[in-house]
């Protein structure tokens, strides 16, 4: 049961949450990331940088993450109340804690980068190539976690794949050194890892998961329940700033870059400017966000990644999208064009 995820960070983190309703000039509202300071990072500093969050009188303090899973717990016990997540992994948290108090509330990535990143010269071009090699995959990574979809996508033997639990941290120094043959991840992490390590980029071989049959959605705005059903104007507020981030970026992400660098002094400028732009192109700005705005959801293809889900997943009561995703919260569509 979810009470299992109830530590001493759940009364403190409530206190700081009950402080800060109405007669509060300022709501605090500390944002889990799920992963590093690094390029796609850029429009949350951007946002606070150029007062987004401030003029919505809302105190943000963004803290990185160890995965796209990570922030999941951290929002469900109220350490914080508001995280960033991948909507897949969150969907099977809720199944198997219910009635825990978080939801997705905006769809960023909504092509999702989950990857499969090889080395062309390690024989690693198409999804078949794996079987008979060696994949190195970390246990949280939100791309090992929808690897049994595409692998059932592309009909892959998994019996013929050795599978390399590995850390983040090793992930892409074992594939430049030839340990592992291929790596899951999201594609702009490892790929320019890689290039970084010195890695020819001719050599690399990218292969999407949602260019190979995977329909899933990617990483979302979540927020704990109560803190939202509390603060929902603050929510909302939160949500504008964070559209209002990523258009700034869109329109210049050398700004962007520069915000990221204030708080990751030790980044390469280029390589996170190339990462950013990869997050963007790829994952966020896509036809469908072009024309409908950032943060919304296709009932039909939630439907459809609901049902992929469940070839793969056993849920334990009937899944139910309205308790994974509440476009309730979001502001106007015209607050959240990036273009």
């Amino acid at each position: 049961m979810f009470n299992r995820y109830i530590s001493t960070a759940f009364a403190a983190s409530m206190a700081v949450i009950g402080a800060t309703g109405a007669a509060s000039a300022e709501t605090d509202m500390p944002f889990a990331l799920d992963w590093k300071f690094e390029g796609p990072a850029a429009p949350y500093f951007l946002a606070v940088d150029s007062g987004l969050f401030a003029d919505a009188d809302l105190s943000v303090e963004i803290s990185e993450g160890k995965g796209s899973l990570d922030a999941i717990p951290k929002v469900a016990t109220g350490a914080y109340p508001v995280g960033f997540a991948d909507i897949n992994s969150l969907m099977r948290f809720i199944d198997q804690n219910p009635g825990a108090p978080v939801t997705a509330v905006m769809m960023v990535y909504d092509k999702p980068p989950f990857a499969v990143v090889g080395r062309k010269s390690l024989g690693i071009e198409t999804p078949k190539d794996l079987e008979g090699k060696v994949l190195g995959a970390p246990p949280p990574d939100g791309a090992w976690a929808q690897f049994p979809i595409f692998a059932a996508e592309n009909d892959l033997d998994m019996d013929a794949i050795t599978v390399e639990p590995v850390g983040f941290p090793t992930r892409e120094p074992m594939l430049a050194q030839e340990e592992v043959d291929a790596v899951t991840g999201f594609s702009f992490s490892s790929t320019l890892n890689l290039k970084r390590l010195g890695v020819a980029e001719d050599d690399l071989s990218v292969i999407l998961m949602a260019d190979n049959g995977v329909e899933l959605y990617g990483n979302a705005v979540i927020v704990n329940t109560d803190f939202a059903s509390e603060n929902p104007e603050a929510v909302t507020a939160f949500l504008g700033a964070i559209a209002g981030g990523w258009k700034a970026a869109i329109a210049d992400p050398e700004a962007a870059i520069e915000a990221l660098l204030e708080r990751n002094p030790a980044a390469d400028a280029e390589l996170e400017t190339e990462r950013l732009q990869m997050a963007i192109d790829d994952n966020v700005l896509t036809d469908y966000v072009a024309e409908n705005g950032i943060g919304g959801v296709d009932a039909d293809r939630m439907a459809a990644a609901i049902e992929q889900t469940k070839s793969v997943y056993e849920f334990t009561s009937e899944p139910d999208a309205s308790l994974y995703f509440d476009d309730s919260y979001l502001p106007g569509a015209d607050a959240r064009m990036l273009k």
